[in-house]
């Protein structure tokens, strides 16, 4: 039975809370904030290797009344990190078991050998969503996607499984976020026998280079999804961005030319192709 018939007051006590939460509703954000946060986006996109420092000039250049601490704030809040050598200023829980990095002269060669996964912003017209992918480095294959309001653990893990139902990689490489690093994560990885490799900060022993590369396949497939889907339809809803999303990515994957893998497709070169066995032998018992 509803609790329509109930005081407030008997229903806040029911349920543990104070009268006043009854009455809360959760404020949007404010327009200043909405372009704000799309405009660090865009200009993200555009030079991944920008810090907070340069997009906060670069707004200020732009008009925008703002300072490097509310876009240090916001970046941070959006899922987004300069790709340039840094030193390691966030302390990782000790609880986190710390993993080797893998990709040293190691080349993606086959299906399923690496495996990326990050996080993106996708703006709506008066809010955002964040979108995770699992990509085969290979083959530019978007294996598995989720799309939430939140950044919460649960898409995350729910692209994860997605992903491990399809296959298994040898290999799957992340940077050290929260998500990255929690225990209800990589226990999905290691009960599948998946070798994890973080991407290193400069204080790690990662180069500029280095972590550039581990990088480029995420940047180049947001690049895309922006340029080519998100920043055309300028989303009204979350139902909207995630039909509009689907519909791309099932383009991305199945229908779009890559120069880089000689004018195929995702899916043809991810479908076609099979690891070598001698290869992966080599690779496990390094």
């Amino acid at each position: 039975m509803g609790g329509e018939g109930f005081p407030l007051s008997t229903q806040a006590r029911l349920l543990g809370l104070h009268r006043s939460g009854l009455y809360y509703q959760p404020r949007p954000p404010s327009a200043v904030e909405v372009a704000l946060k799309h405009r660090i986006d865009e200009i993200y996109t555009a030079t991944p290797f920008y810090g907070s420092r340069k997009i906060a000039a670069q707004l200020r250049q732009e008009g925008y009344d703002t300072c490097r601490e509310t876009v240090r704030r916001y970046m941070r809040e959006m899922g987004l990190q300069a790709i340039y050598p840094q030193p390691n200023l966030s302390q990782r829980r000790l609880e986190d078991k710390v993993y080797p990095y893998l990709l040293h002269n190691i080349t993606a060669s086959y299906p399923n050998h690496i495996w990326g996964i990050d996080i993106t912003y996708i703006r709506l017209r008066g809010g955002w969503l964040y979108l995770v992918a699992i990509l085969d480095w290979y083959s530019r294959y978007v294996v598995s996607w989720q799309l939430d309001d939140t950044l919460e653990m649960p898409f995350v893990l729910t692209a994860v499984d997605q992903a491990l139902t399809q296959a298994t990689p040898l290999i799957w490489n992340s940077d050290q976020g929260s998500h990255f690093t929690s225990p209800q994560y990589t226990r999905r990885l290691l009960d599948a026998q998946v070798r994890i490799s973080p991407v290193l900060s400069e204080a790690e022993g990662m180069d500029g280079r280095g972590r550039a590369m581990d990088n480029i396949f995420t940047e180049r497939l947001w690049r895309s999804v922006k340029y080519e889907e998100v920043y055309l339809h300028d989303y009204e809803t979350p139902r909207q961005a995630r039909q509009g999303l689907a519909t791309y990515l099932t383009f991305y994957n199945q229908k779009r030319l890559h120069q880089s893998l000689d004018y195929r497709t995702p899916a043809e070169v991810y479908l076609a192709a099979t690891p070598p066995a001698d290869l992966k032998t080599t690779l496990l018992d390094c």
